[in-house]
C-alpha cells in the first residue's frame, strides 16, 4: 500500500507538473515583440498543418500542445481559411480565439464615381482580387447578370462606386456581387416608385444618371444637367451628350472630333433619339437622385465654361453664343 501510495503521489506530481507546464505554455507568448505577423490559413489545411505553420512563423512554441488544446476546445475543424494579421506577443490561447473569430485581414479598394466597367476592372485587378478579363467576362455573362437581378445586358452602371474591404482570398464573383448588392441597397424602394412615376425603367434611370455623372464637373450642377436631359426627352430632341459619343471607343485619344460625332452606335446620342442602349458608367447616389428629381427649368442646352461648370441656355441662339464665347473664344 505504501508503494502504491508513493506511485500515486509521484504520478500526481508528474501530472500536476505537466499540467502546470502546459498551462504556462498556453498562457505565455512565444515572443515579446510588438511586430505584426501576416499568417495565412489555406483552404484544405488541417489542424496539424496549421499548428506547424504557426510554430514555424514563431507565433507558438509547441505545435503539438496547440493541436491538443484546439481539439479539446473542439476547434480542430472550425478555423476559417484566410489571411490574418497576428500580433507576435499573443498567447497560444489568444491565437486560437483570434483564428476562431475569423477576422481575416481586409484590403481596401475605392471605386470613384463615373468609372466604366473596364476602368473598374482595372482597379480591381491592381488590388489583386481578379484579373481584368475574368471581371469583364462576368460583367457580360447573361446567367450571372440574371442571378444578380440586374435588368440590363451588362453590369455597366450597377457596379456601385464606393470604398470596399475584401479579404485577399475574395473571388471575382464575390467582389462583383458586393458592388451590385451595394447598388440595390442605395437604390431604395422610394426611388423605384419615383422611377415608375416618371415612366422610366430602372435601367433607363441608371443610364440617365450615368450620363449626368459623366457630364457634371461640380456636384451642384447635377440636378440642372438632369433637367436639360429630361426636357429634351419630353420634346423628343436628341440628347447630344458628349460622353455617349466616345463610350466603347478604344481608339479615343482625349478630344472629341467630327468623326466621333458621326459614328453610329447604340450609345451615340448625337445620332439617335432617346436614351442610349444602357449606362455608360457607374453613377453615385447624387447622380441617381438628380436623374429621379431634376430641378424644374426651361433649359435645353449647356456648354462647358472650361472651369468644370457649364453655361445653361433655353434657346439654340443663346447656346450658340455661349459656344462661341467659351469654346471658340470669339
Amino acid at each position: 500500500m505504501r508503494i502504491l501510495a508513493a506511485v500515486l503521489v509521484a504520478a500526481g506530481i508528474i501530472l500536476g507538473a505537466g499540467g502546470f507546464w502546459a498551462w504556462k505554455k498556453l498562457h505565455t507568448p512565444c515572443s515579446t515583440d510588438d511586430r505584426q505577423v501576416v499568417f495565412t490559413i489555406h483552404a484544405g489545411q488541417n489542424l496539424k498543418q496549421i499548428a506547424a505553420a504557426l510554430e514555424s512563423r514563431g507565433l507558438i512554441s509547441d505545435a503539438l500542445l496547440f493541436t491538443l488544446y484546439a481539439r479539446y476546445k473542439k476547434a480542430g475543424t472550425r478555423l476559417p481559411a484566410g489571411e490574418y494579421l497576428l500580433p507576435a506577443d499573443l498567447t497560444q490561447i489568444q491565437i486560437l480565439h483570434t483564428l476562431l473569430e475569423g477576422k481575416v485581414r481586409l484590403y481596401r479598394i475605392t471605386i470613384p464615381e463615373g468609372l466604366n466597367m473596364e476602368e473598374t476592372a482595372a482597379l480591381v485587378a491592381m488590388a489583386g482580387f481578379c484579373d481584368t478579363k475574368t471581371f469583364l467576362n462576368l460583367c457580360t455573362d447573361p446567367a450571372f447578370i440574371a442571378d444578380l437581378n440586374v435588368p440590363s445586358h451588362t453590369l455597366e452602371g450597377f457596379l456601385y462606386p464606393d470604398t470596399y474591404f475584401f479579404p485577399k482570398s475574395a473571388a471575382c464573383r464575390q467582389v462583383i456581387k458586393k458592388m451590385v448588392g451595394t447598388f440595390f441597397s442605395v437604390f431604395t424602394p422610394r426611388w423605384q416608385e419615383r422611377a415608375q412615376t416618371l415612366g422610366l425603367s430602372l435601367q433607363e434611370i441608371v443610364t440617365l444618371a450615368s450620363m449626368i455623372e459623366k457630364e457634371a464637373g461640380v456636384a451642384e450642377e447635377r440636378p440642372l444637367i438632369a433637367s436639360v436631359f429630361h426636357n429634351r426627352l419630353k420634346k423628343k430632341m436628341r440628347l447630344e451628350s458628349d460622353p455617349t459619343v466616345i463610350y466603347g471607343d478604344p481608339e479615343f485619344e482625349g478630344r472629341i472630333r467630327t468623326r466621333h460625332l458621326r459614328r453610329k452606335t447604340e450609345y451615340n446620342t448625337y445620332r439617335m433619339h432617346g436614351l442610349p442602349k444602357g449606362p455608360i458608367a457607374s453613377p453615385g447616389a447624387k447622380a441617381l437622385e438628380a436623374a429621379l428629381y431634376p430641378v424644374q427649368s426651361d433649359y435645353l442646352f449647356f456648354v462647358s465654361k472650361n472651369d468644370k461648370t457649364h453655361y445653361f441656355s433655353k434657346t439654340l441662339a443663346e447656346h450658340n453664343r455661349a459656344v462661341r464665347k467659351y469654346q471658340l473664344n470669339k
